[in-house]
């Protein structure tokens, strides 16, 4: 488990006087929002479980918390299943928990609001988002992040622009890249799960990368780190479905690293968050919300590569045409079927079977 961090605000603070001022009203908003600024304050902190890095998500904290004085912060960064679990767990046994969630997960997070763990709310900020990043006042989609190939520059000069290349060099090159492709393993990540079952919604020939990818033995990860320290260090050649966002951000340090957009189409994720209904610091968990929807918390992620949801502001973004958002929305919680899921992934393992038999 990976340690609940508290984020303090500048160390000038803890000098601060035992009155906290009230904090200005962000511009456009009721002014019955200082009611509720009123009550977060008296409420003093927020916890917040996530899966977004802490290392990105420090500068944005600390932003919150010199825009609303005396609202402290605890962050806990931790796996989107182990998260799920656990937030899950301390809930049914009323123990205390998050006051907000939020995961790339996105089907597990759609299947804890349709299973009454989130509570309503109309955001100041609802009106400049995209329609597919809302789902019922309840979840609420923060970034949109494309997924990539990241791959070894020295290993492969000239990397495949579409799925369809990327089949082909896997099967051309099989050979040489037998144990040195990697991708995450679905029955083990659920991001995984959620990106190779939108790869296969999309196109029928995902079956058929699959398979190709199969033959070189790939090696399966269930978080995007062991891949890119693969790719960066020559172990690995290619890893397919890696969150770009993370990608991006270590490419930046590591000029090892190439990241690739396929411009056949690009799925693009975005991390939900909601506010648990059982929230014991309901109006901190509102600001919080309101401050990762807002246009300084989205230019705040997009500095660290957490490409925003919003349009309004400046960040890379693809091509329409290119892009494949995943709509935040129930058709995710089909995903979950367990039925469904059995059978997807008896046959992602005799595909895999397949492979390793070949010589």
């Amino acid at each position: 488990m990976r340690r609940v961090i508290q984020i303090m605000a500048a160390l000038a603070s803890l000098a601060a006087p035992a009155t906290v001022a009230v904090a200005e009203r962000p511009a456009g908003y009721p002014r019955s929002y200082d009611q509720l600024i009123a009550a977060a304050q008296a409420e003093r902190q927020l916890i917040v479980y996530a899966n977004a890095d802490r290392s990105e998500m420090t500068p944005v904290i600390l932003a919150f918390q010199r825009r609303y004085p005396g609202v402290t912060v605890r962050y806990g960064d931790l796996g989107s299943n182990e998260m799920y679990r656990r937030f899950v767990a301390e809930t049914r046994a009323r123990k205390p928990s998050a006051d907000l969630v939020w995961s790339s997960a996105m089907d597990q997070q759609v299947k804890l609001i349709n299973d009454g763990y989130a509570q309503a709310y109309a955001s100041p900020e609802k009106p400049a988002l995209p329609s597919s990043a809302v789902w019922k006042n309840m979840g609420f989609g923060v970034t949109a992040e494309p997924i990539a190939y990241v791959y070894n520059k020295k290993a492969i000069a000239n990397p495949p622009r579409s799925h369809a290349a990327l089949e082909a060099m896997l099967r051309k090159d099989r050979r040489v890249l037998t144990g040195k492709v990697a991708t995450f393993d679905p029955a083990r990540s659920n991001t995984g799960y959620l990106y190779l079952t939108q790869d296969y919604a999309i196109t029928r020939d995902t079956r058929s990368l699959v398979e190709a990818m199969a033959a070189t033995r790939p090696q399966l990860a269930i978080t995007t780190e062991p891949m890119l320290r693969g790719v960066a260090e020559g172990r690995l050649s290619i890893a397919y479905n890696v969150i770009g966002s993370y990608a991006l951000e270590r490419a930046r340090r590591d000029p090892r690293i190439g990241v690739f957009f396929p411009q056949d189409y690009t799925i693009v994720m975005s991390r939900i968050a909601f506010i648990a209904r059982e929230a014991r610091h309901p109006a901190a968990a509102k600001l919080f919300l309101d401050f990762l929807l807002s246009r300084q918390g989205q230019s705040l992620l997009a500095q660290h590569s957490l490409w925003p949801v919003r349009t309004d502001i400046r960040g890379r973004r693809l091509p329409a045409a290119q892009a494949r958002p995943v709509r935040v929305g129930p058709q995710l919680l089909a995903n979950l079927d367990r039925l469904k899921q059995q059978r997807f992934l008896r046959e992602w393992h005799a595909v895999l079977a397949s492979g390793a038999e070949r010589k």
